[in-house]
């Protein structure tokens, strides 16, 4: 079931829990190796796959992530599959053709691959919103499967952009070339800027599978000091907890209410 929501700025985000689960065999590394000097103990990663489904005060309807896809996903080689985003949408009473705009943060199987169902796109009524710069650097099965599927659809910005009332995108580059984080008021649906706890508190932490962990590196530490001065609220795509609520000294839970 979906986890409760929360209202900010006239604007309703709900996170959706596409999945449960650890990495596969094909990608699976031990966290000291995933986050090189984290001083993690060697234990299985189970990550969250969120989405956010945001509802404006006109009840127009954002998708941001469209999860793992089905058992054919180009995901399905290292992410626990099938995804069951259309029942956390059918749990909150949304139907795939209400969602007017869906926000893909990058690429990566488990973010995008949901964008598309029986080779359709999955959200027939919706723009995709893509970063240039990712559309630049799509290659494989994301670029033939998904991106070829939905590019009638596509709504591509370059990198600051309003994509819907109350939405805005900012290119956060590192993760992927086009990487995007997503606003709405005070909270921050981060995609992959920030994958496990351990980089709230050190966001010079590399992530093995960042495309470019330098500028990864440099991007994260450099949005989350602003998020934090803002005391903004994180949505994040991996953490247990879908809200934290940046202080300046780390992060607490935000209740849905």
């Amino acid at each position: 079931m979906p986890h409760r929501p929360i209202t900010v700025s006239g604007v309703e985000v709900t996170p959706l829990c596409d999945a449960v689960g650890p990495m596969g065999p094909a990608i699976r590394r031990p966290l000291a190796e995933l986050f090189a000097g984290c001083g993690l103990p060697d234990e299985p990663w189970v990550l969250h796959f969120h989405c956010y489904l945001l509802r404006d005060a006109a009840g127009r309807l954002t998708l941001v992530d469209t999860g793992i896809g089905g058992d054919d996903s180009p995901a399905a080689v290292w992410a626990p599959v099938p995804g069951r985003l259309a029942g956390e949408l059918a749990a909150v009473g949304v139907t795939p053709a209400e969602i007017g705009t869906v926000v893909l943060t990058h690429l990566h199987g488990d973010h995008a691959s949901g964008a598309v169902a029986g080779g359709r796109p999955a959200f027939d009524n919706a723009r995709y919103v893509l970063q240039q710069a990712e559309l630049d650097a799509a290659a494989g099965p994301m670029l033939d499967d998904v991106v070829s599927t939905i590019k009638d659809q596509l709504h591509v910005v370059e990198g600051d952009a309003d994509v819907a009332p109350g939405v805005r995108v900012h290119l956060a580059p590192g993760h992927t070339p086009g990487h995007q984080i997503v606003r709405a008021g005070d909270v921050a649906m981060t995609g992959d800027l920030v994958l496990h706890p351990v980089q709230l508190d050190d966001p010079g932490l590399p992530y093995l599978y960042d495309d470019d962990q330098e500028a990864a590196a440099r991007t994260r530490a450099q949005t989350l000091a602003a998020l934090r001065g803002q005391g903004a609220i994180l949505a994040t795509a991996h953490f247990g907890e879908p809200f934290l609520r940046l202080t300046p000294t780390g992060a607490t839970p935000v209740s849905g209410r």
